[in-house]
């Protein structure tokens, strides 16, 4: 096992591994004890008392942070060449289509996120293997397959973040930096657990929200009282 440096047994000295601490208190202390050099992320994971195996409870959506994630993401947008000087004046990073594909073919990959109007997603076959497992393939569960490109690409630039349950029923996102104030990933994160409670399946028993934890990069996590959310 790895030695710890003396930095990380004194940040890890600071959270008491047993408590459940309120939100805010979490968010002061997640930034107390991150010891990256850079503007960290500060990430929370949400388990979720529900079973992914099911279609009803695989939970997947989107959630627009009030005060963003603190990265600029580079959108790619699909499109015919109707749409593309509109995706262009929204501010995509990236159009086109045709070309797009065989690129991404090839291994490139820089976007963030893609969107693509709903009639090329055809064409989106031949590429769909090597998007869907980084999570990029354009879903309309998620609003990146509309034909809105610019509502899809300004929310995208702000802050709406998408997620989905992994098969261990954990949510996983990222709120925002260790430079943000405790109050703004406080409610970035109150913001996505409320919407993970309104979108609680029926079929889902017991206790829906189980564990709560917040972490930033290179950082020991910080247990978050479930309760202390406004939901």
């Amino acid at each position: 096992m790895a030695k710890l440096s003396k930095k990380r047994k004194a940040v890890e000295g600071k959270v008491d591994a047993d408590k459940l601490y309120v939100i805010k208190e979490a968010m002061t202390l997640v930034k107390e004890v991150n010891t990256a050099k850079f503007n960290a992320s500060v990430d929370i994971h949400v388990r979720l008392g529900v079973d992914p195996r099911k279609a009803d409870q695989a939970l997947r959506g989107t959630v627009s942070l009030p005060h963003g994630t603190g990265k600029t993401k580079k959108v790619l947008v699909f499109c015919t060449p109707d749409k593309a000087a509109e995706a262009t004046a929204a501010g995509a990073d990236f159009v086109g289509l045709e070309e797009y594909i065989q690129k991404v073919s090839d291994g490139w990959m820089e976007a963030d996120v893609i969107v693509a109007t709903p009639n090329v997603m055809a064409q989106l076959g031949k590429v769909a293997r090597i998007l869907g497992p980084r999570g990029l393939m354009p879903n309309p569960k998620t609003g990146t397959v509309t034909n809105d490109v610019t509502t899809a690409i300004n929310e995208l630039k702000k802050g709406k973040i998408a997620f989905r349950v992994d098969k261990f029923g954990i949510v996983h996102a990222s709120i925002g930096r260790v430079s943000f104030s405790p109050e703004q990933l406080s409610e970035n994160a109150q913001e996505l657990v409320a919407t993970l409670v309104k979108m609680k399946p029926s079929s889902a028993k017991g206790t829906y929200m189980r564990t709560i934890s917040v972490a930033s990069t290179m950082s020991p996590g910080i247990a978050v009282e479930p309760k202390s959310f406004k939901v």
